[in-house]
Order: structure tokens, then C-alpha cells, then sequence
């Protein structure tokens, strides 16, 4: 009885360990040379103030299958929507303007040029291995929403599928596939 309470502590363990997104700063991310690159970028957009984006910290991007799909097959960058970072993406230098002292920080230039009209945190970019953006997700994701949105665009069947259907046929067709892929 010792042993398999043993080998089930160890392997919680092992999964918790795992289960860490191995996240980028977009300086990082940025200099990564686009010829040599193999992997989709992930950028989660997120504020301070955000209570939804700190939830998906908590929960969704702890997530061992999400953080597996994430380190394996993106760059997974964070980028604070309202944070001061200087950069060049894409032939393209961006930066946030000035705010006024004690005022609530302006929204930076990446953000406002990537989201749009469509300003809302938490949002996630999807950028091919060009870093030209594919899509948008926005909103809170659950683990299990997130991982049929990453597997998607990872595994090509964005080319085959319309993402409706795609969830229709994402666990009976999709996941097993998936799964062994990914070694789980």
C-alpha cells in the first residue's frame, strides 16, 4: 500500500513539475530569427488589474496538457498590455507612449496594433513562425477550451477543418491523436 501511495505522490509531483509554461519576455520572443524558427508564437495579453488573467495563471496555464502543447509547439511570451517594453516585431519598432504621473497606464502601441478595436484583457495572440499574426482569442479560457484552440492551430488542422466542426470532432477524432503525440 506504502509503494502505490508512493508512486501516485511521485507522479503528481512529476506532473505539477511539468506542468510549468515556459514563458518569454517579447524582447525575447522578438529576436528569435524568423528563417530558423519551427514554432507558432503564443503572446497572452494581460494587465496588473486583471482578475481573469490572473485566474488563468492560477488554473488554466497550469494546466499540464496546456503547458505541454505551449512549450512543445509555441513560444509562449507574456506580454503586460500596459508595460513599457521597447521592441521590433515584424520590421516593425513599437513602445508605449508617456503616461501622466499617477494616472492609470496607457495601453502599449503592441497591444492596441495586434487587438484593435478589440481591446479587452485577457486576449491571446496566435502568430505563425513569421510572427504575422493568424488569430485572436479573447477572454477567459478554461484548460480544456485552450487546449482544443492551441491544438488547432499547432497541429495544422486549421488548414482542414472549420474550428466548429473541429470541436464537434476534437474528442472523439482529434485527442486521442493528440494525446499520443504529446506522450500522455
Amino acid at each position: 500500500m506504502k509503494q502505490i501511495l508512493s508512486f501516485i505522490l511521485l507522479t503528481t509531483l512529476a506532473v505539477g513539475v511539468n506542468a510549468q509554461v515556459e514563458w518569454k519576455t517579447i524582447e525575447q520572443a522578438a529576436k528569435i530569427d524568423a528563417k530558423s524558427n519551427t514554432k507558432l508564437y503564443f503572446v497572452d495579453f494581460y494587465t496588473s488589474w486583471c482578475g481573469w488573467c490572473k485566474k488563468m495563471d492560477r488554473e488554466t496555464f497550469k494546466d499540464p496538457v496546456v503547458a505541454k502543447i505551449l512549450n512543445t509547439y509555441y513560444i509562449p511570451v507574456k506580454f503586460d498590455a500596459e508595460g513599457n517594453a521597447e521592441f521590433t516585431w515584424q520590421g516593425t519598432k513599437y513602445a508605449n507612449t508617456a503616461t501622466t504621473p499617477g494616472a492609470r497606464p496607457n495601453t502599449h502601441n503592441f497591444a492596441k496594433t495586434v487587438l484593435g478595436a478589440k481591446m479587452g484583457f485577457p486576449s491571446f495572440g496566435i502568430f505563425g513562425t513569421d510572427q504575422r499574426r493568424i488569430t485572436i482569442i479573447q477572454g477567459y479560457q478554461s484548460a480544456d477550451d485552450l487546449v482544443v484552440m492551441l491544438w488547432y492551430f499547432a497541429s495544422g488542422d486549421n488548414k482542414k477543418y472549420p474550428f466548429e466542426k473541429y470541436q464537434q470532432i476534437f474528442d472523439k477524432e482529434i485527442r486521442p491523436d493528440m494525446n499520443a503525440k504529446l506522450g500522455l
